[in-house]
């Protein structure tokens, strides 16, 4: 399991006052309001910056960072991107999982045949779909319905699945 998401990308500064436009890549913007710290990397090094304050502007969350105070500051960190730690992610309902813990979990069926690796997660408007990378280099995509996904086993990296007719 990954120990820190990305939850942003520094686009531009805004403005003058060393404040910066964050593109979210994150599934709720609303979020940042309830965060205190993003871990910021540039590529060249990576810091913890307390965050002083949050607004929106269109898809964008405009950050201002404590100890940063001018354009001149922030100029430098266009395209780095923001992460939070586990402990500051969002908090998950029973049977929810982050995509970043999904990917590259081996998916069996439900007589433990290998099946393939989840590649991605699709996010649709009624359910999820897994697109799993098969050994023979084709993919499929199995909808995350529990007629489908019937386990999933955080610890062995293992999800089970029933194959329904007409799905391959």
């Amino acid at each position: 399991m990954v120990s820190e998401f990305q939850v942003g990308v520094i686009t531009q500064p805004h403005g003058v006052r060393g404040e910066v436009k964050v593109f979210p890549t994150t599934d709720d913007a609303g979020r940042f309001k309830k965060l205190k710290e993003v871990i910021m990397d540039d590529g060249r090094e990576r810091r913890t910056l307390e965050i002083e304050s949050v607004k929106f502007f269109k898809q964008f969350v405009i950050l201002k960072f404590k100890g940063y105070d001018s354009i001149n500051e922030v100029e430098r960190y266009r395209r780095a991107k923001l992460y939070v730690t586990r402990a500051n992610a969002v908090k998950l309902k029973k049977d929810e999982y982050f995509i970043a813990d999904l990917i590259d979990m081996e998916v069996v069926t439900e007589d433990d045949t290998h099946f393939g690796r989840i590649k991605d997660v699709l996010v649709t408007g009624a359910n999820d779909v897994y697109v799993v990378a098969r050994d023979d280099g084709t993919e499929a995509l199995l909808p995350v319905i529990k007629e489908c996904v019937r386990k999933i086993d955080m610890e062995q990296g293992k999800i089970t699945v029933h194959i329904m007719d007409g799905l391959l």
